[in-house]
């Protein structure tokens, strides 16, 4: 599904092997006893498309419109929609930015999606949720630390780094060493 709507080769190698190292950061944290009743299929399937509306923002010229990023899971959720694939996977997309947001946090901060509840509800969301905090494709090569999101989410408010640390506590830190070295990358620490 990657490939027939990555608009380019550079897209789809940027969003398919983020939406990978999520896959393989939830999975460390299932290894390591997290989440023990999780449904790992679903759990794949979810870090595999959570991304997938990324291509929907970019232009002819293969430019990413960083203006409009956000909407990115609500178009994720439309386009795993319009594939006839259930509620359960097109949450993924919709239900991962940032800790969640609220109806509250789009008509405060004039976000540019319809206001409503974008929030992880299932174990599997939150899980996947909180595996894409330690891999930004705005630092390619790169996996954060719980310190490094934690400085990123406290411009948002005390309310998301209390949500931030709550996922924290619900499912562990990912052994960021062993996942950079297998995929040869850095280690952002605040």
């Amino acid at each position: 599904m990657h490939r027939r709507h990555a608009p380019s080769a550079a897209a789809f190698d940027l969003v398919f092997t983020h939406c990978r190292i999520v896959g393989d950061v939830a999975a460390a944290l299932l290894a390591a006893g997290a989440a023990p009743r999780a449904d790992r299929e679903l759990l794949r399937a979810g870090a595999l498309l959570h991304d997938i509306g990324v291509y929907r923002l970019y232009d002819a010229t293969g430019r990413l419109d960083h203006a409009q990023y956000l909407r990115h899971g609500v178009l994720g959720h439309a386009l795993l929609a319009a594939e006839g694939l259930p509620e359960s996977l097109c949450r993924f997309c919709s239900c991962h930015t940032g800790v969640g947001l609220t109806r509250e946090d789009i008509e405060v901060g004039g976000l540019p999606i319809p206001p409503a509840d974008y929030l992880a509800e299932t174990v599997e969301e939150r899980l996947v949720m909180y595996a894409d905090k330690f891999h930004s494709k705005s630092h390619p090569g790169s996996f954060l630390t719980v310190d490094a999101y934690r400085a990123h989410v406290r411009r948002f408010g005390a309310a998301k780094v209390r949500g931030f640390d709550a996922l924290v506590a619900e499912f562990g830190v990912p052994d960021l060493a062993r996942l950079a070295t297998a995929r040869g990358m850095t280690i952002v620490t605040g």
